[in-house]
């Protein structure tokens, strides 16, 4: 009954928020606030023409043993991505290669531990649409997009996207209605006991890199949590070249190779031996 009571209220809250929607503003079709969007992000063939992307910084969780651990994220089309993050001196890294991925971390014996991806987190990182996100072309990545409304988001008028991708899975994106920025989205995540929460996460701070919007503050957490983690940007790199050997599968302990990759005005990133 409680819960049912707090869907409830969510509807009226959002049924009210639509009510003080001016009633000067326009409501435009999902194509005009798609192309305003792209417009306003620098524009559609900019975003189109982005290869590789590098993003450095740190993150601050109240819920970590170091509150501002250094990161770095490295994405390639057309959905291959590596999340290093750093921690009590300890290095943890995520690599997905758009197929298969894998988690690694230090283990007692000094060499790395490393476990696959369950089918959980592979489906999750399938649906991540990595650099462009969900509403650019989104006709040709099978992603069916609709207008489910407005919403105040922090003061600001926005309108609510309701997006359904390939998988099946659902989001919504929220774009504000005077910026035309995409400003947030929710997901669902998987979680140990296997039950996805919906996570939200709010795009801040927008600045210009190589002509393109780039939020460098992106906050996420348990719809309704008090307590958010901020991915706070340092660097962003655009087009940096990238080795293969970023996105495979770590060589097993005793093989020392590793390739340097090197990318101007950024330290080396080396994949994890």
């Amino acid at each position: 009954m409680k819960r049912f009571t707090s869907w409830l209220l969510a509807g009226c809250v959002s049924a009210l928020a639509w009510a003080q929607m001016p009633a000067a503003e326009p409501l435009l079709t999902v194509d005009e606030i798609i192309a305003k969007n792209a417009a306003a992000r620098g524009g559609d063939e900019a975003w189109r023409n982005v290869r590789t992307m590098i993003w450095m910084g740190h993150v601050e969780s109240a819920n970590a043993p170091n509150p501002n651990a250094p990161f770095m994220l490295a994405l390639r089309r057309p959905s291959s991505t590596r999340f290093e993050i750093t921690a009590m001196n300890q290095r943890i890294v995520r690599i997905f290669d758009g197929k298969e991925g894998w988690k690694i971390r230090p283990s007692s014996g000094g060499a790395p531990d490393v476990q696959p991806y369950t089918p959980a987190e592979i489906r999750y990182a399938r649906d991540e649409q990595v650099i462009d996100g969900p509403l650019l072309d989104h006709t040709a990545k099978g992603i069916a997009v609709a207008l489910d409304g407005m919403d105040a988001v922090e003061g600001k008028n926005a309108y609510r996207l309701a997006v359904t991708l390939p998988s099946g899975a659902h989001r919504h994106v929220w774009v504000d209605a005077a910026s035309f920025l995409d400003i947030k989205y929710d997901r669902e995540a998987p979680t140990l006991s296997r039950t996805p929460v919906t996570i939200e996460v709010t795009y801040r701070d927008f600045r210009e890199v190589d002509g393109l919007q780039v939020p460098f503050v992106i906050e996420s957490g348990v719809t309704g949590a008090a307590k958010k983690d901020r991915l706070v940007l340092e660097r962003v790199s655009v087009n940096p070249p990238l080795e293969d050997a970023m996105f495979i599968k770590p060589a097993l302990p005793g093989r020392r190779a590793s390739v340097a990759v090197g990318v101007s005005g950024m330290p080396a990133l080396r994949p994890v031996p």
